[in-house]
C-alpha cells in the first residue's frame, strides 16, 4: 500500500521567498531521480504564510530512500530554518 500525507506548515515571512526556492529545487530533484515518489507537490494555502507538501510513496522502502537522498539531506534543515513552528503531517489512506 501507497504511503501518502498532507504535510502543513507556516513559514515565517522574511523566508517565504528561500522557502519557496529550496522546496521547488528540491521537488524537481525528487521527480527527476525517485522512480518509487509517487507525488511530491508543494502548495500555497490560503492562510498567510501557510504551505503544504503533498507526499506519496509507493512503500516505506521509498519514503526512507527518500529522507536519504543527499539532495535532501543537504536541504531539509534550510528548509525547516524557513519554518515558524514545525510542520504536521496528515496521513491519508485510500477508502476501502
Amino acid at each position: 500500500m501507497a504511503l501518502t500525507f498532507l504535510a502543513r506548515m507556516t513559514v515565517k515571512p522574511e523566508k517565504e521567498q528561500e522557502f519557496k526556492d529550496l522546496c521547488n529545487a528540491l521537488a524537481k530533484k525528487v521527480h527527476a531521480n525517485e522512480p518509487g515518489t509517487l507525488a511530491y507537490t508543494y502548495y500555497k494555502l490560503r492562510e498567510p504564510y501557510g504551505y503544504a507538501v503533498l507526499e506519496s510513496f509507493t512503500d516505506e522502502a521509498a519514503e526512507e530512500a527518500h529522507l536519504a537522498a543527499p539532495y535532501f539531506t543537504e536541504v531539509v534543515d534550510d528548509i525547516l530554518g524557513c519554518l515558524d513552528g514545525t510542520y504536521v503531517r496528515e496521513y491519508l489512506d485510500p477508502l476501502d
